[in-house]
């Protein structure tokens, strides 16, 4: 696999002495990947980001019960909860990651970003975003390539996969993405951008991934929309300039260095944490049942 860069600092280097900017060198390496005219690429992105999008509508207006009955139409009901706890802006970012996660939990079309257990995230983030901030989709599609640059260079020194890093390298990179792409959206500079992804990071470092019964139901979708919120919060840190301390490849590196130390049972083997709780453990032998019911009857070999 081709990387991007191998750190943030490169990046960064490559766009002082190009002048291009963040999403300007990102597109490049796409077009070179990928063999494809920067109209396709900006194309594809559209496409993307209309996936994303449609499935936000869904989990907020079709029936979402997953056939384990741990996701159980849960995007509604905060969306159309009366109460709310900060502002109906922040209801709604709620909302919508949510929606987009347990679209994919009840098995619908999503955009993995950078993975399917993470895919409410970046929808969540961008879509309000836009909605708060009257972005057209330009902007926004320029945001998801810096976003992608993001999770390029976060694969190259740690890990995207819950499998390998738990769920800082799912969620966690997911959340990095997102602020990242919310500063560049708003206007903030390669430093600002990057500073709130290292703010992320260190907000989600040591996260296990422990999905009850194997299925990427419960804890990870509503850990889809506390990402959202730090994806925020993380982005609002770094527009005012408060620095993160630790420099943002350094915070990579201390992701993969976690990742590595982190025990097996906290990598999506549902062997800890959470999956190993006594009503993680019944879920899972109600879910085991289940499949082993529908399962069509086999011929008889001996026979």
């Amino acid at each position: 696999m081709s990387f991007l860069f191998n750190d943030f600092s490169s990046w960064k280097k490559y766009c002082e002495e190009k002048q291009l900017n963040l999403h300007e060198v990102v597109l490049e390496y796409e077009v070179k990947q990928k063999g494809k005219s920067p109209q396709e690429i900006w194309d594809g992105l559209a496409a993307a980001y209309q996936v994303m999008k449609e499935a936000i509508h869904t989990g907020l207006n079709d029936d979402m019960t997953s056939r384990s009955g741990m996701v159980n139409n849960g995007a509604k009901k905060v969306y159309q909860n009366k109460l709310t706890v900060l502002s109906p802006e922040f209801q709604q970012l709620i909302a919508r990651a949510l929606a987009a996660k347990e679209v994919n939990s009840c098995m619908g079309r999503i955009v993995a970003a950078p993975t399917a257990g993470a895919s409410g995230i970046l929808p969540g983030t961008l879509y309000t975003l836009q909605e708060i901030h009257q972005l057209d989709d330009k902007k926004i599609s320029e945001g998801l390539l810096v976003g992608a640059g993001i999770a390029l260079v976060i694969e190259e020194k740690a890990s995207l996969a819950g499998a390998v890093g738990g769920c800082q390298a799912e969620t966690g990179s997911a959340a990095a993405m997102a602020s990242g792409a919310i500063v560049y959206c708003l206007g903030g500079n390669v430093d600002q951008v990057f500073n709130a992804v290292a703010i992320t990071i260190q907000c989600m470092l040591g996260l296990v991934c422990d999905p009850v019964a194997g299925l990427v139901e419960v804890p990870c979708i509503v850990r889809n929309a506390s990402a959202a919120a730090i994806a925020n919060s993380s982005a609002q840190i770094a527009l005012s300039n408060v620095s993160a301390v630790i420099p943002v490849d350094e915070c990579v590196e201390a992701m993969g260095e976690i990742g590595q130390s982190m025990e097996d049972k906290y990598k999506e083997t549902a062997l800890g944490g959470l999956a190993t709780t006594a009503t993680g453990q019944q879920i899972a032998k109600k879910v085991l049942i289940q499949d082993i019911e529908i399962l069509p009857d086999q011929p008889d070999e001996s026979s």
